[in-house]
C-alpha cells in the first residue's frame, strides 16, 4: 500500500514527492557546480524533464507536483519584486511609455514570423501552427487551440518549451556575450530594501502576500499570482508597512519548485514529439529574440534602462520565469515584470481577435 496524504483536494504520494524533488534538487545543485545560471531553476527543470520524458514512475507514480504548492510559491516573486517599489523607481517608470508602446507592434510581428515558421518548416496545421506561435498566455492559449481543433500535444510541447528554452538559453547567451558566468552563477544577488527581516516582518510579508494573491485572483489580474503579490508588496513597501525583502535562500527554494513543477509537465509526451518540438521552438524563439535584441538595443537609451532589461522585457518566456532571470541578472525587475503583464494581455487578445484571418471555420 503506497502511503499518501490528501491535501487540498489533492492525493500527495510521499515517495514519489520525495524522489522527484530530491532530483530536482540533484540537477540543481550540479547546475550550480557548473556554473549554470539560475542553476535551481534550470538545473530541476531538465533532471525532472528528464525523467517525465522517459517514463520514470517514482513510487509507481508519474511525476507530479500539486498545483497548490507552486501556487504557493510563485508569490513570493512578486513580494521580492515589489520590494523594490520606491518612489524614484515610479518616477523612472514615467520613461518606460515607448517600450511599453513598441509591444503593441512587437507582438503580431513575433506571432506572424512564428507561425509562417510552424507551417512552412514544422507542416504544422494552420490551427496548431496559430496557437502554437502565440507569444504570450501559455493556458489560454492551449485552451483556445484545444477548442479550434490543433493537435494539443504539439501545441502544449510548442508552447511549453517556448517558456523553458527562453529562460534556459537567454541566461547563457548573456554569460557567452560577456564571457563570464553573470546572475546567479556568479554570485550576483538582488540589494535588499535596507529593512530587518524579524518576526513582525515575516508576519506582515505573509499576509501582505496573501491579500495580494486573493485580490488579484478576485479582480481577475494577468498572472494574479504574482502580479497581486507584486502590487501589494509595492504599496505596503510605499507606505513604510514593509521594510524587507523575502530571503535569498527562501528564492533558492521557490526556483527549486518552480523548476519542478515544469519538469512534470513533460508527463505523458512521447521522445519524438518533444525531440520535434524542440527543433521548432529553437527556431521560432531564436527569430523572436533577433527581435527583442534590436529592440534593446534600439530603446534601451531611451527607456533608461539596461540592454539586458530591454531584451528580457520582449523575451518570449514566462511572467514569473522571466522575473526571476531579471532578479538573477540584477537588472530592473519591475520593468521586466510591467512589460510581460502587457505582453500576456496583448498575446492573448490578439490572439483572439485574428485568429479568423487565419484560422480555418467550419
Amino acid at each position: 500500500m503506497r502511503q499518501k496524504i490528501r491535501i487540498a483536494g489533492e492525493d500527495i504520494h510521499l515517495m514519489m514527492t520525495f524522489q522527484v524533488f530530491a532530483a530536482g534538487l540533484a540537477g540543481g545543485l550540479a547546475a550550480r557546480v557548473i556554473g549554470v545560471p539560475l542553476p535551481m531553476l534550470l538545473g530541476s527543470v531538465v533532471a525532472v524533464g528528464a525523467l517525465s520524458v522517459f517514463g520514470y514512475r517514482p513510487g509507481g507514480q508519474p511525476p507530479k507536483v500539486p498545483v497548490w504548492l507552486r501556487m504557493f510559491f510563485i508569490p513570493i516573486i512578486g513580494l521580492s519584486i515589489g520590494s523594490a517599489i520606491t518612489p524614484d523607481v515610479l518616477r523612472e517608470a514615467r520613461a518606460w511609455w515607448p517600450s511599453l508602446l513598441a509591444l503593441v507592434l512587437f507582438i503580431p510581428i513575433a506571432h506572424f514570423m512564428g507561425y509562417k515558421v510552424l507551417r512552412r518548416v514544422g507542416r504544422l496545421s494552420p490551427v496548431t501552427a496559430y496557437y502554437s506561435a502565440v507569444p504570450g498566455g501559455f493556458i489560454e492559449c492551449i485552451a483556445m487551440g484545444e477548442e479550434a481543433g490543433a493537435n494539443v500535444p504539439m501545441l502544449t510541447a510548442l508552447q511549453f518549451l517556448r517558456l523553458i528554452l527562453t529562460v534556459m538559453l537567454v541566461p547563457l547567451a548573456f554569460t557567452l556575450l560577456s564571457g563570464a558566468a553573470v546572475g546567479s552563477a556568479a554570485g550576483v544577488e538582488m540589494a535588499p530594501p535596507g529593512g530587518v527581516l524579524d518576526a513582525p516582518e515575516i508576519f506582515w510579508q505573509v499576509v501582505i502576500g496573501a491579500i495580494g494573491f486573493f485580490a488579484g485572483r478576485r479582480l481577475k489580474f494577468p498572472a494574479y499570482m504574482i502580479t497581486g503579490p507584486i502590487l501589494a508588496s509595492g504599496l505596503a513597501h510605499l507606505t513604510g508597512l514593509l521594510q524587507a525583502a523575502p530571503p535569498r535562500q527562501l528564492i533558492d527554494v521557490t526556483q527549486l519548485v518552480i523548476g519542478v513543477a515544469l519538469g512534470t509537465r513533460f508527463v505523458g509526451m512521447a521522445v519524438g514529439t518533444v525531440v520535434r518540438a524542440m527543433g521548432l521552438a529553437t527556431l521560432n524563439i531564436a527569430l523572436t529574440m533577433v527581435l527583442a535584441i534590436a529592440l534593446g538595443l534600439l530603446l534601451h537609451q531611451v527607456v533608461g534602462e539596461q540592454v539586458e532589461a530591454v531584451v528580457l522585457a520582449f523575451a518570449p518566456g514566462g511572467l514569473a520565469e522571466m522575473s526571476l532571470v531579471a532578479l538573477s541578472l540584477h537588472v530592473s525587475a519591475l520593468y521586466v515584470t510591467a512589460h510581460h503583464i502587457l505582453r500576456i494581455m496583448l498575446a492573448v487578445t490578439f490572439a483572439k481577435m485574428f485568429a479568423h484571418l487565419i484560422v480555418p471555420r467550419d
